[in-house]
């Protein structure tokens, strides 16, 4: 759903600020284009955006109701506290939305300012009770750390903040400053500082520590949830399994095959009444390439990936250098916290290694 109604100064995403009166046309693109496919039925569902919340109740679940679902499939709907409010709750709810995602991002009102953010921190509290109140028994936060401008201290209230709103899953996020965002334009005036990446080392050590101590695993570098409230969907992605795009500039796999659609509302709503592919480019990996994102992605998670012998000296090293836990060698490798703030390194050491031998499965 690619449509906002202000767009962030660290955004650098396909969405419009000025396309409102695409919404009835996209909604029935999106409609016409689940008809087409015809697809399996889901085990997840995800709105993403942009701001799926901004569109009208009603239009968003005719998208929703167009799309087969398993018995406990899981939906998750991406909101801005801005744009909810209980009827638009109570509808999401009554046609089968039973996770919600709150952009948060931070309870500090100058981290807001400066990330271009329009809602504050009583909102979101608002947004989060009006959620329980009409049932939702899985909630989300988002957040992102390493803000110019963000102490450790603001971090950390943020952190408590978030936690008091009593979520059962967190994914938090080290700003990433894009060149044509306008905080991208800022920095590169010197009007703006560029993120710190020991600042945010610091950051991401606080959360994981504040967050387990809550009671929160981290199930992939950037996400923490409690027992058993992991995003399905999320986990879709880093464990190579398939996924339907639907939407303008939305991405879709599946079987080796990586595919993205035309970028633009535009575009697409003018593909689907002509009955045309909506694909605006892919690429198809060849075994060695997918074996390797493979256990790349894998190696994000908590239970890590699969070690063949070929990199037992390397995942060795690196378990001396703490990075890796030992305790799980030689079966598996897998992050420490060190690892996970090195784990692009980490990675390409140990796909280094496995060159001369073979790659582990997926499992």
């Amino acid at each position: 759903m690619p449509f906002c109604a202000h767009r962030c100064d660290y955004c650098d995403f396909a969405t419009w600020t000025d396309r409102a009166h695409l919404v009835d046309d996209y909604v029935d693109a999106c409609v016409t284009d689940l008809g087409r496919r015809a697809p399996q039925p889901a085990t997840s569902v995800f709105f993403g955006g942009g701001t799926p919340s901004l569109i009208p109740a009603e239009q968003l679940v005719r998208v929703l109701d167009a799309i087969p679902r398993a018995d406990d499939c899981e939906v998750t709907v991406e909101c801005n506290p801005d744009s909810v409010d209980d009827a638009k709750l109570a509808s999401y709810r009554e046609h089968g939305v039973n996770r919600l995602s709150f952009g948060m991002q931070s309870s500090r009102a100058h981290v807001l300012a400066a990330l271009g953010r329009t809602h504050d921190r009583a909102n979101v509290a608002r947004s989060i009770a009006a959620a329980r109140d009409v049932g939702f028994a899985r909630v989300s936060v988002d957040l992102i750390y390493g803000t110019p401008g963000e102490s450790l201290d603001d971090w950390r209230r943020t952190l408590d903040d978030a936690l008091a709103l009593e979520p059962d899953h967190v994914s938090a996020y080290a700003l990433t400053v894009e060149p044509a965002t306008p905080l991208g334009k800022r920095v590169a005036a010197g009007t703006a500082r560029s993120p710190d990446d020991d600042d945010q080392a610091d950051k991401y050590a606080i959360a994981d520590e504040r967050l387990s101590d809550a009671g929160f695993e981290w199930y992939e570098i950037s996400n923490w949830a409690r027992p058993e409230q992991e995003s399905r969907h999320n986990l879709l992605y880093w464990t190579g399994a398939d996924y339907l795009a639907i939407g303008c500039a939305a991405h879709g796999y599946t079987d080796g095959r990586r595919w993205w659609t035309v970028r633009t509302p535009e575009r697409y709503i003018e593909r689907v009444a002509q009955a045309d592919s909506t694909e605006a480019d892919s690429e198809t990996l060849d075994p060695a390439a997918r074996e390797e994102e493979a256990f790349a992605l894998l190696l994000r998670l908590r239970a890590g990936a699969l070690l063949p012998a070929a990199a037992l000296k390397t995942a060795g090293a690196l378990a001396d250098g703490g990075l890796l836990d030992p305790a799980a060698l030689p079966e598996r490798v897998v992050l420490t916290r060190s690892g996970r703030l090195m784990a692009s390194d980490v990675t390409a050491r140990l796909l280094l290694a496995l060159e001369a031998g073979s790659i582990p499965s997926r499992t």
